[in-house]
C-alpha cells in the first residue's frame, strides 16, 4: 500500500521539492539522503525518483521553468522583436519580479550556500547549462538571423548569463541581503546585453 497522501501529479511533486529543499538548506546537502526526504514527505523513495530522477533535482528543480523562459523568448516574440531584445526582456522582467530564475528572489542566500557547498550540485548546475545552451540552439536552428550561428551565440549567451549569475550570488553570500545587489546585478545583466549586442572591445 502506498504512504499516507502518497499519489502521483504536481501536488507531490511539489510536496517533495519543498521538503527536500527545506532538509538541504537546514542541514546540507550531503547530509542528507532520499529516503529521509521521502520519510519526511510521506512517500516512498520510488515515488521521490519517479518525479526526481536525480537527488540534485530535488533542490535544482527549476530547469523546466527555464527552458520555458527560453523558448518563449524565441517563439513568443512580438513582430519586428530579435531574439537578442526579446532574452534581455524575459531577463530583466524575472529580475524585477525576483522570480526563483533571477538570483535575487527570496530565499536565494541559503540556496546559493547550499550549492556552493556541494560538489554534486555545482556539477550537476554545469550539466543544466550545457541542457539550456544546446536547447536555446535547436531553437534558434532554423532563425535566418543567424545564419547557422545559433550555437555559437548560444553559447555565448548562457556562458554570459551564468557568469553574471555566479558573481551575483558570491556578492549575495557575503552582504546577506539581496536588495544590496540587485542593482548592480541588473548593471551586469546590461552590460552582457550590450556586449552580445555590440561586442566586446
Amino acid at each position: 500500500m502506498p504512504r499516507t497522501g502518497e499519489r502521483g501529479g504536481p501536488q507531490t511533486r511539489a510536496k517533495i521539492s519543498q521538503v527536500a529543499t527545506r532538509m538541504f538548506l537546514e542541514r546540507g546537502f550531503d547530509e542528507v539522503t532520499v529516503a529521509e526526504v521521502a520519510r519526511e514527505a510521506g512517500v516512498s523513495s520510488v515515488t521521490v525518483f519517479k518525479h526526481f530522477p536525480r537527488k540534485e533535482d530535488l533542490l535544482l528543480d527549476r530547469q523546466v521553468d527555464a527552458a520555458d523562459v527560453l523558448r518563449s523568448a524565441v517563439r513568443d516574440r512580438a513582430p519586428g522583436v530579435d531574439v537578442l531584445a526579446s532574452l534581455r526582456a524575459e531577463t530583466l522582467r524575472l529580475l524585477d519580479e525576483r522570480h526563483g530564475l533571477s538570483g535575487v528572489a527570496d530565499g536565494a542566500i541559503p540556496f546559493f550556500r547550499t550549492v556552493a557547498a556541494s560538489p554534486a550540485l555545482i556539477a550537476r548546475v554545469r550539466e543544466i547549462g550545457s541542457d539550456l545552451q544546446r536547447l536555446l540552439a535547436e531553437e534558434l536552428a532554423s532563425d535566418p538571423a543567424f545564419d547557422g550561428d545559433g550555437p555559437l551565440f548560444a553559447a555565448f549567451f548562457i556562458a554570459g548569463y551564468a557568469t553574471v549569475l555566479v558573481r551575483t550570488a558570491s556578492r549575495l553570500i557575503d552582504a546577506g541581503d539581496p536588495d544590496v545587489v540587485a542593482e548592480d546585478h541588473r548593471a551586469r545583466l546590461e552590460r552582457l546585453f550590450t556586449a552580445l549586442r555590440e561586442g566586446v572591445a
